[in-house]
């Protein structure tokens, strides 16, 4: 599983004119699923995504989570983080999961993050239109085939 992380003050997606999650302090969380993640890979990256001590303490370092900050979740399924570009100019989208068993895995992730932090989400294979504001910026990109 690969997923791009920010930190965000707000963050909000819309399908057409309805927003289906919004959060104030807390992680967006981009999630592409690949051929072969499985559900140790939903676990291990819901446990990274959580356990991220990006947000910065009274000092103003990064030694936070997300949990201590009270913040919670924006979980967005995003296939086209699996796009590999490396030729031409029409990315390749060969690695990406099946839509159903994707969709099954991106809910354990989600459900596995639900278990310690608030979690709003996006609709799966919907066209989707993300809004947010980048806090610091910090962003991360984790991949669980690469040990993050």
């Amino acid at each position: 599983m690969r997923a791009v992380v920010q930190r965000v003050t707000r963050a909000s997606v819309r399908v057409g004119d309805e927003t289906v999650g919004s959060i104030a302090r807390g992680l967006l969380v981009l999630v592409g699923v690949a051929n072969g993640d499985t559900e140790a890979d939903a676990r291990a990256l819901s446990e990274k995504v959580v356990g991220l001590r990006i947000f910065e303490d009274d000092a103003e370092k990064m030694n936070l989570d997300v949990r201590d900050v009270g913040g919670a979740l924006l979980c967005v399924s995003q296939f086209t983080l699996l796009g590999d570009a490396r030729k031409g100019r029409r990315p390749s989208f060969t690695d990406a999961m099946a839509p159903e068993p994707a969709a099954a895995l991106f809910a354990q992730f989600c459900a596995l993050c639900r278990a310690s932090v608030p979690v709003e989400t996006g609709r799966f294979r919907a066209s989707m239109q993300v809004e947010l504001v980048n806090d610091g910026p910090v962003t991360l990109l984790l991949d669980t085939r690469r040990t993050f």
